[in-house]
């Protein structure tokens, strides 16, 4: 039965719509489905997603009457989901049958629960033999139990594959059918010819082999399940009322009648539900779920909030900016799941085998049934192998090795603040050899901020420049303030303060006149310049050393002078500059510690791209570049056929965005940069692109795992049946497991963390200085006036980072998936070829892998991952 959403039904805009497909259970269904949609008129790309159960057709004026006939004449049932509700039923329906089985009264089990207890009876004679026990049912017993396994809990096999039938096609439901049926039919005519011949019915098989296929769809749908877990995760965290301040009165409201510009009070423990900007009050919030941030953050007037935050401990006032289906929330979950429903390239070749899968298996069994017949004349013996090359055939794993991959390695991305918006960027993420950075905002904070004071006295010249420009609203008087105040300082009363265009400020302090400017408006003042005045011309001479040092290196200089009128003297001077983010340098280490060539492309001057470069150590970087340049010289890095990423922030970065193998955005950036990107990094952080990268290896890898396994279960599944050694009940179990077994192994995608080495971190907050004093006047800061810096902070992690390379040293990591002596092994192999002389203790139960050795702990733990066991957490012992 098909459902539409609309009167018309039909869509007349180049638009995307989503319809959930029931009655689809393996690779062979995605085909045909896709097939049918790719026929209707208006329908420019369809794609099925066999884990999910939905399909997503784009073209510009799509008929959905005629795609839900097309769907229907298939063989399927569907139902279009409404475009303004579809980040709502995102993983609402998955599993086998999910549209039918929302309304039943029933668990989802019973079938299965009902069939094995009927067929339990069947298939005790086999149980009981190897014990010397020979119990066997009356024929007739047997008939009956048999019979509402076959006709009744199978029906849903005959009726999909009628349906294939009358589509000209064929999948995993007719195989069974016909396999199952021609066992049931074998027995029913032994029977009805023999008497009781008992001893020769074959009911067990039918009956066993349509249970375990049961079982099989029941774990896998559970299995399925688990895999939207992480878009379940962000469904929860949308609102369903908003508190809203209306003519005075705080009234609640559903969420679909909030609208853009109302006021809402959000209260200590609520959920934020929409995005807004804090209107009054102060708070923190905690938006773990949604950008993967560990720590809540604090917000004030002004600041933004995004819907699905929770607020921690005061009342906030918000101005909403954007609700419903336009949230960033909602945005993301559609994001999401697009990505789980769009088809990798590597599904290609699953595509090609589906195709022509069934009738091949077909003509298998037939050849099977003919050749053992007529070399045997043992044509019930033929007959039962004929039935095990059907039933063991299973293009279900086939169909569900890649999508399954793909749901459950963006799901744990999502879980950890990074939004991977289609299959093919996370497919080619991991084939990336080269990563250009942009350097404003995605390397550097992005914003202007006192890098160091110059003079005799810098507490005090940081003093007066806070006072001169405390009234200014100019970025360079917002980095001032915030340095004097992370200095502890106190404001000076201030008065005349005014602006001088093009020059710089002005001021009265405590009495006497204070400038604040470039060196223009110094000569105009007629401050000397050269000799100093008031100071001796030692000391200004190390003002303009140190003025040319930071210009060299791209950044402003502001310069500072105060005195009695006529008598102006320089008192110092103040550096501005775009300071490196904390984990800037680490990133650049652990990409380059994976091979990965990093190279910095910007469009600011080469003096303050050098000295980026300098502090981050890149030997490559790119500057004075124009948009258009930046895709050029991308297009330069690949040339040689290495995969190019660039990961950018900003709407000039949106060319590079396209033009790279994968862009990737910093969702601090423009909406521009984020819909061209193919991955979206939900915070500013660039640790996250290594992360991008690590859990894009490892969905690749369980991806070809799982293909390997589906390839290689019915490359030898299928020859082992058709020369007799297996009977149909084994391939019925071998058929269930198989299914299972690749939706398993795409779930241990669920337990990847981020693993990174935290002492290349450590290292570079220890050498940043917070502002750069002079050492005489440093050492007037105690620690009563000063805040301690991010390093004092952290100098007692310094004795727990890993020594340097070449040193022996004692690690410890936690080591999933091992399960066995051979895993042991295998781990060891690994740790041994990076260091043949370490010595690995493996405790199996608690996962614990004690490694002494004087190799670098990032080529050990890499080793291991590469072996196919992921490293979830590893520290110095």
């Amino acid at each position: 039965m098909s459902q539409t959403a609309n009167r018309t039904g039909t869509a007349q805009t180049n638009t995307a719509l989503q319809f959930d497909i029931r009655g689809m259970t393996c690779a062979s269904c995605v085909a045909r489905v896709e097939k049918a949609l790719r026929g209707v008129p208006g329908v420019d790309d369809a794609s099925v997603n066999l884990a999910t159960e939905k399909a997503r057709v784009q073209g510009a004026a799509i008929d959905v009457h005629a795609v839900l006939a097309a769907i229907d004449r298939a063989g399927y049932e569907a139902l279009v989901i409404d475009p303004s509700h579809q980040a709502e039923s995102a993983g609402a329906g998955t599993g086998p049958g999910a549209l039918g089985q929302a309304a039943s009264r029933w668990p989802t089990w019973w079938p299965v629960a009902l069939a094995a207890l009927l067929s339990l009876p069947l298939v005790a004679p086999m149980l009981a033999a190897p014990f010397g026990l020979h119990p066997m049912l009356p024929g007739w017993l047997q008939l009956a139990l048999a019979t509402p396994v076959q006709f009744w809990l199978g029906a849903r096999f005959y009726r999909a594959g009628w349906k294939a039938v009358r589509a000209g096609a064929g999948n995993m439901d007719l195989l069974v059918a016909l396999g199952t049926s021609a066992a049931y039919a074998l027995s029913v005519w032994t029977l009805l010819r023999g008497g009781d011949g008992a001893a020769h019915l074959y009911f067990e098989s039918s009956a066993v082999v349509i249970t375990l296929v049961l079982l099989g769809k029941w774990l896998e749908g559970r299995a399925k399940g688990q895999a939207v877990a992480a878009i379940r995760a962000l469904q929860s965290l949308q609102a369903t009322h908003a508190l809203v301040r209306r003519g005075g009165a705080d009234v609640q409201v559903a969420l679909a009648a909030l609208r853009v510009g109302d006021t809402i009070v959000v209260r200590p423990g609520e959920r934020v539900p929409a995005d807004g900007r804090v209107l009054d009050g102060s708070s923190h919030v905690d938006a773990s779920l949604l950008t993967g941030e560990s720590l809540p953050v604090a917000v004030a007037p002004g600041d933004r909030v995004g819907a699905g935050a929770v607020n921690g401990e005061g009342l906030l006032l918000l101005e909403a900016s954007a609700v419903g289906a336009d949230s960033m929330l909602s945005r993301i979950i559609r994001m999401v799941e697009d990505a789980q429903a769009a088809k990798a390239p590597i599904q290609r070749l699953v595509d090609r085998v589906s195709a022509v899968f069934v009738p091949v298996v077909l003509l298998i069994s037939l050849l099977t049934l003919l050749g053992w017949g007529l070399a045997t004349g043992d044509w019930q013996g033929a007959l039962l192998n004929a039935v095990a090359v059907q039933v063991i055939a299973c293009p279900c794993a086939l169909g569900l090795a890649t999508p399954t991959g793909i749901m459950v390695g963006t799901g744990s991305a999502a879980r950890h603040g990074i939004l991977i918006k289609d299959a093919a960027a996370l497919e080619t993420a991991h084939a990336l050899r080269v990563v250009a950075f942009d350097k404003t905002g995605t390397l550097t904070e992005g914003r202007p901020q006192v890098l160091a004071v110059e003079g005799a006295d810098p507490r005090r010249v940081l003093a007066l420049a806070w006072a001169a420009q405390q009234y200014s609203e100019h970025p360079l008087a917002h980095a001032v303030a915030t340095a004097a105040r992370e200095a502890g300082l106190a404001l000076p009363a201030a008065t005349d303060a005014r602006a001088l265009p093009g020059r710089g400020v002005q001021a009265r302090v405590d009495g006497e006149p204070v400038y604040l400017g470039n060196l223009r408006l110094m000569r105009e003042l007629g401050v000397d310049v050269n000799a100093g005045q008031g100071a001796s011309a030692a000391a200004v001479a190390l003002l303009h050393e140190a003025a040319a040092r930071q210009e060299a290196d791209g950044r402003t200089v502001s310069w500072l002078a105060s005195g009695a009128e006529g008598a102006l003297a320089l008192r110092g001077l103040l550096v501005f500059g775009d300071r490196i983010k904390p984990t800037s340098r680490a990133a650049v280490a652990g990409l380059q510690a994976l091979g990965i060539e990093v190279v910095m492309l910007t469009g600011d001057n080469a003096g303050s791209a050098a000295a980026v470069a300098r502090e981050l150590g890149l030997s490559r970087y790119l500057a004075e570049l124009l948009p258009g340049d930046k895709a050029d010289a991308l297009r330069a890095l690949g040339a040689d056929g290495r995969k190019v990423a660039m990961v950018g922030d900003g709407i000039n970065d949106a060319p590079a965005l396209a033009a790279a193998d994968v862009g990737i955005a910093m969702a601090g950036g423009t909406d521009v940069a984020m819909h061209t990107a193919g991955i979206t990094l939900m915070r500013g952080d660039p640790l996250l692109v290594q992360d991008a990268i690590a859990i894009s290896r490892r969905t690749y890898r369980k991806i070809r795992q799982n293909l390997a396994w589906a390839f290689v279960y019915n490359v030898v599944g299928i020859p082992v049946a058709a020369f007799g050694l297996l009977n149909p009940v084994l391939a019925g179990a071998a058929m269930a497991l198989s299914s299972v077994s690749v939706v398993t192994n795409a779930l241990l995608l669920r337990r990847w963390v981020p693993v990174r080495d935290p002492a290349a971190a450590v290292a570079y907050v220890l050498a940043l200085p917070a502002l750069q004093l002079p050492p005489a006047a440093a050492a007037d800061l105690t620690a009563a006036e000063a805040p301690p810096t991010a390093a004092q902070q952290i100098n007692h992690e310094a004795a727990s980072a890993p020594p340097n390379q070449g040193e022996q040293a004692m690690y410890e990591l936690t080591v999933e998936d091992m399960t066995c002596k051979h895993c042991v092994g295998r781990v060891t192999k690994a740790v041994q070829g990076i260091d043949p002389a370490a010595t690995v203790d493996i405790d199996l139960p608690t996962k614990k892998v004690r490694i002494d050795s004087s190799a670098d702990l990032d080529r050990i733990a890499g080793a291991i991952d590469e072996a196919g066991y992921p490293v979830s957490a590893r520290a110095p012992a």
